[in-house]
C-alpha cells in the first residue's frame, strides 16, 4: 500500500470512530437472577417509538442478542440468520446496561441510541461487525392489483396526528386504536388484544413499504426475507388479523380459541392489505458478526 493510500486509509478510520457517537457513562453486568423477564426504559424494538429522557439507557434481563438486535435494527428473517452464526451464550446469558450521555438533546433519540449501542458493544464485548449482500431466495412484496391496496392498508394522511412517544399511564395504551383500527401510536408494528373472533392482530401507522415488507417476515415466521417491489414511495397504515399456526414457532397461548374459518398469514396479506408475496431469489443484505467476546464485570 502507498503511503498515500495508507494515510487515506487510516483518516477514513479516525473519522469514522470520531463520528460514531458514544456513551459518557457505561455499566454493563450479566444478569444471574430466576426473573426470565425483560425490561427497559423505552421499547428496544425496529420502530421508532421512543419517548426523551434525558439520555439515558436502562435494561436488564435481557440476552446480548436482544441489544444486538437493537443496535443494528435487526429485523425479521435476518434475526434467524444472525443468531444462527454466533456462540450460545450470546442467546441465552442475560445483562444489565445502564449507561447515559453527556445531556445533549441532540443523543436524546432512539437512532442516536442504536449507534451509541453499538459503540459499547464493540468497546465491551469487542464486537466486530460488517454487512454482506447475498443472492438467497426471498419473497417479494407486489401489488395484486398494481396500485390498489386491501381495505385494511391506507396511505398516511399527512394532517393526521401520529406520536411516537411511549403513552404515559393517564395517556391511551398501547393497544388503543384510531378510526380504521390503526394503532394510536406510530413509527413500529405493535401487537393489538386478538379479536373476539379468534384472529391475531397486529398493526402499524406512519410506516413505509419498505419497513413493512420486513416486519411481514418475521409476522408470519416466513423463513425468507421479503423485498419490498411495490415502487411506492410515503407511509401507511395498515392492520392484519390471521390464524397463526398452533403448533408454529410462535405459541399464542393455551388459552387462545382460533377461528376455524379464519385466513392463514398469506391468505390475510391477499385479502387484507392487496398485497402478495412472490416466491424469487434476489439480493438481500446481511449482519455478519465476525468476533464477540464474553464481558468482564465492571
Amino acid at each position: 500500500m502507498t503511503r498515500q493510500a495508507l494515510l487515506l486509509c487510516c483518516t477514513a478510520t479516525l473519522l469514522m470512530a470520531q463520528s460514531t457517537p458514544s456513551f459518557d457513562v457505561v455499566s454493563v453486568k450479566q444478569n444471574k437472577s430466576d426473573d426470565p423477564r425483560g425490561n427497559a426504559n423505552f421499547p428496544l424494538g425496529p420502530g421508532d417509538v421512543y419517548t426523551a429522557n434525558g439520555g439515558h439507557f436502562t435494561a436488564t434481563g435481557f440476552p446480548l442478542i436482544t441489544y444486538i438486535f437493537f443496535a443494528f435494527k435487526v429485523l425479521g428473517d435476518q434475526g434467524q440468520a444472525l443468531v444462527a452464526q454466533l456462540p450460545g451464550w450470546v442467546n441465552t446469558d442475560r445483562f444489565d446496561i445502564v449507561a447515559k450521555t453527556d445531556g445533549n438533546p441532540a443523543k436524546d433519540t432512539k437512532d442516536q441510541m442504536r449507534l451509541m449501542m453499538r459503540s459499547l458493544l464493540a468497546d465491551r464485548f469487542k464486537m466486530t461487525s460488517r454487512y454482506e449482500t447475498r443472492q438467497v431466495p426471498v419473497f417479494g412484496l407486489q401489488y395484486l392489483k398494481q396500485g390498489k391496496t386491501g381495505p385494511q392498508l391506507q396511505a398516511h394522511p399527512a394532517d393526521a396526528p401520529c406520536s411516537t412517544e411511549i403513552p404515559t399511564a393517564s395517556g391511551p395504551g398501547f393497544d388503543a386504536t384510531v378510526v380504521g383500527g390503526y394503532p394510536t401510536l406510530c413509527g413500529g408494528v405493535l401487537g393489538m388484544a386478538p379479536s373476539a373472533t379468534g384472529r391475531v392482530r397486529a398493526g402499524a401507522r406512519n410506516v413505509t413499504m419498505a419497513f413493512i415488507a420486513k416486519q411481514l417476515s418475521g409476522m408470519g415466521n416466513l423463513g425468507r426475507p421479503v423485498l419490498d417491489q411495490t415502487g411506492v414511495t410515503g407511509t401507511f397504515d395498515f392492520v392484519l388479523e390471521w390464524v397463526p399456526e398452533i403448533n408454529g414457532p410462535n405459541p399464542v397461548g393455551p388459552d387462545f380459541q382460533p377461528d376455524p374459518s379464519g385466513p392463514t398469514f398469506l391468505e390475510a396479506v391477499k385479502e387484507q392489505l392487496g398485497l402478495k408475496l412472490d416466491s424469487q431469489k434476489g439480493p438481500s443484505e446481511f449482519l455478519v458478526i465476525d468476533h464477540i467476546d464474553h464481558p468482564s464485570e465492571n
